[in-house]
């Protein structure tokens, strides 16, 4: 004997075959209210430390030594777009799901500042550069230091203690 919630997953069943859902993809559908400019600084430090790496094994001499050294820059490089990538996602939710329409009045440089760390991210993608990286780090901080201000939470950069350098904006306490 078939139940009615059976009938239920059946028919939703043959739906699904028949026209598939679309998937969606979000931070969080509650909304959870939980946001924080974080991952997207240490996903500029990783850019920022590969291209300091693929820099660094440029140099290689003997053939033996530039095999390794082109294995080690794909590996980089792939690292460094995903980073890349990372900041602009992580700055697309908090930008999309966590600013409101007031917030822009109180920041209203936010838009543009945000255009600004998406372009800075694909430009760090596509180039090997450290003063873009190093640009998109600071335009990261920048963003991290408005997030914090529309909670009223004072700031401080402190350094990153990362072997690329560099400081991370956190709320000061």
């Amino acid at each position: 004997m078939k139940t009615l919630g059976n009938v239920r997953a059946r028919l939703a069943g043959t739906l699904d075959a028949l026209r598939p859902p679309a998937v969606a993809y979000a931070h969080c559908d509650i909304p959870c209210g939980i946001y924080d400019p974080h991952e997207a600084q240490i996903g500029a430090l990783t850019v920022l430390r590969m291209v300091q790496l693929i820099q660094e094994a440029k140099g290689a001499g003997t053939p033996e030594e530039q095999k390794v050294a082109q294995s080690r820059i794909s590996r980089y490089t792939a690292v460094k777009e995903q980073h890349a990538e990372r900041v602009k996602h992580e700055i697309r939710v908090i930008w999309g799901d966590y600013f409101t329409a007031d917030m822009l009045k109180q920041f209203p440089q936010t838009s543009e500042l945000v255009l600004k760390i998406l372009k800075q991210a694909s430009k760090a993608r596509q180039e090997v550069d450290a003063t873009a990286a190093q640009d998109l780090l600071s335009s990261v901080q920048e963003f991290a230091e408005i997030f914090w201000k529309t909670k009223n939470v004072v700031t401080k950069k402190l350094p990153s203690h990362q072997k690329s350098g560099g400081e991370i904006v956190y709320p000061a306490a």
